[in-house]
């Protein structure tokens, strides 16, 4: 065990340190060097033995690192962008997944793959790995809104793939029937039901928050409000049945997570903004104070007071942030070290010629999608315009993550494609997470001075 922990150290130092001398993106160096330490140490186990395992961990971290990213998203950007956001996360998606069923017998025909099985097998590689995303991004000054389209299209793209990998993929070949109306009435039932869900464990968080002044307490409650959602969420069921309810209904567990932790964020900034607001009232009333001849020392060291309050509730706020933060960062070195150790390479090479074929028909279909994305947002006020650079960028910021392995682990094992999935979807989130990325870190690295510009000209907008 103490070896895991000085290996999982040492290789976030060493990704970090590669990361600030040498520009190489955090997830680039965390799987090169969990390769090579799991290489090292003769392919000893560390965190997981098995796939299955590896499920179980994922699934343990992928709140921490939903709360992370949450917290960089604001209600006024989600209300602003939120149309385009709708239409990156849901509807391109949605038109991916059709586009895959049309060309499905073109890629894969000799393995004559069912209508459900083709959904279960893009739903996988469409979800995205925000983690990533915001790690490569936080190198470079682009503009806000870009930031945000990214950003909120990585981490609102997960939860509709895991709905469409759920409750349609599976659901369809598990023997169920996908109809019309089975899947509006399931997707407005899952997606509102989530949404009021974390709402409201957003609220109960806010309430312990309030409760305490002191700073790891206030950590914990976030941590418990974001967990939390996401337990209640995928257990959601067992409480209506617990009420009487006799239902088998199925909510969003990061869906959930992502409200409730917007929900915190956005209470905790408005306090953080009123605070400020109150900081700048109480410095004027002391210049005042002091100005006249006959000031009252009762009333200065009052306001005093209340800065001193304000200014601390404020940093305490913000250091819980970078708490979370760092949290996440360990959590996915620990999802990296464990990903090393599950890949089994020559299962890779026997599928070799699969995992290109969906790697590239996937990049082929995203561009194509923020290609019609880019088009729509030229053609109308409501969203924000997308020109060609940033098309490049949204394109290659899909790469994928621990999500679509977590899904794998989901399929039945009686399906009988199910080894050639595994090699497909381990394949794709490996060639992504080092391609992507360096395409990225170039396009972002070629375009710099004109992005930094395209900042500038946001001005205090944001």
């Amino acid at each position: 065990m103490i070896i895991t922990v000085l290996s999982i150290a040492a290789i976030l130092y060493l990704a970090l340190q590669l990361e600030d001398k040498l520009k190489i993106p955090s997830p680039i160096g965390l799987i090169t060097l969990s390769f090579i330490f799991h290489a090292v140490f003769g392919g000893a186990s560390m965190l997981t033995g098995d796939a299955e395992h590896f499920a179980r961990l994922v699934i343990l971290l992928i709140p921490i690192l939903l709360i992370a990213d949450s917290l960089e998203l604001k209600v006024n950007d989600l209300k602003e962008h939120g149309l385009s956001l709708f239409m990156l996360a849901v509807v391109a998606v949605a038109l991916s997944v059709v586009v895959a069923l049309l060309i499905s017998d073109m890629l894969f025909g000799q393995y004559h793959l069912s209508t459900p099985a083709i959904i279960v097998l893009f739903a996988m590689v469409l979800a995205t790995d925000p983690v990533s995303v915001v790690s490569i991004f936080s190198k470079f000054e682009l503009p806000h809104r870009l930031k945000i389209l990214c950003e909120g299209e990585s981490l609102f793209n997960d939860a509709t793939a895991l709905i469409v990998f759920v409750f349609i993929g599976l659901y369809a070949l598990e023997g169920g029937q996908i109809t019309v109306g089975y899947v509006s009435e399931i997707s407005a039932t899952v997606v509102l039901g989530s949404a009021l869900l974390g709402v409201v464990i957003g609220y109960i968080g806010l309430i312990g928050m309030k409760s305490t002044e002191n700073r790891m307490a206030e950590l914990l409650v976030l941590i418990l409000t974001g967990y939390g959602a996401f337990e209640i969420a995928e257990h959601f069921y067992a409480l209506l049945n617990l009420a009487g309810g006799h239902s088998h209904m199925h909510l969003s567990g990061i869906l959930t997570c992502i409200i409730a932790t917007i929900t915190v964020n956005h209470v905790m900034s408005k306090a953080i903004d009123y605070g400020d607001m109150r900081i700048e009232k109480e410095s004027d009333d002391i210049h005042r104070e002091a100005d006249e001849q006959h000031s009252s020392r009762n009333l200065i060291n009052q306001a005093i007071d209340k800065i001193k309050a304000t200014v601390e509730e404020r940093d305490r706020h913000m250091r819980t942030k970078e708490d979370i933060g760092l949290l996440a960062i360990v959590a996915n070195t620990m999802l990296f070290v464990a990903m090393a150790e599950i890949i089994n390479l020559d299962l890779l090479w026997q599928y070799k010629t699969e995992i290109l074929v969906m790697f590239l028909a996937t990049t082929v279909i995203r561009a194509v999608m923020m290609a019609k994305f880019a088009i729509l947002t030229n053609q109308t006020d409501k969203m924000t315009t997308v020109n060609f650079r940033w098309w490049g960028v949204l394109t290659f910021a899909g790469i994928k993550g621990g999500l679509s392995i977590v899904m794998l682990m989901m399929i039945p094992a009686s399906f009988e494609h199910l080894e050639m999935f595994k090699a497909i979807v381990v394949g794709v989130v490996m060639l992504s997470t080092f391609i992507y990325s360096l395409i990225l870190i170039v396009l972002i690295g070629y375009n710099k001075d004109i992005f930094a510009a395209e900042l500038k000209q946001e001005g205090d907008h944001h």
